[in-house]
């Protein structure tokens, strides 16, 4: 029998950080703020039945781990950034998916504007 059940969801959301992404010099040189949501896709089930947090991800390590991507080496594209971000979450053998969104609020478009994003969604291989 399959189960078609709606995985469990693990989400940090808002990592900000200012980093120097970017395609033009004037945002490598001057930086500016990036932000940064994850939603895992995993089973907790068992963490639950123990109350065991080495049987789910630990969101405060994780938090840790995409601050400093996000405050890392500079990439041109925040799609780069975002592949990245998914890379570090995929590492955890117990993430099944990850659904990565990269926030670029300040970026240079010549028009009001709230938001530009860029969402990536990763399943494990």
């Amino acid at each position: 029998m399959v189960d078609h059940r709606t995985p469990d969801r693990i989400a940090v959301r808002g990592i900000r950080a200012h980093a120097h992404h970017g395609v033009y010099a004037f945002e490598r040189d001057r930086g500016q703020m990036f932000r940064a949501d994850a939603v895992l896709e995993l089973d907790t089930s068992a963490a639950a039945a123990g109350d065991d947090l080495d049987r789910t991800v630990d969101y405060a390590d994780l938090a840790q781990q995409l601050h400093a991507v996000l405050n890392g080496d500079p990439v041109n594209l925040i799609e780069t950034l975002a592949q990245r971000l998914a890379d570090v979450c995929l590492a955890n053998e117990l993430v099944d998916a990850v659904e990565i969104t990269v926030h670029k609020p300040e970026a240079e478009l010549g028009v009001p504007f709230d938001d530009v994003t860029v969402t990536i969604r990763r399943e494990r291989r």
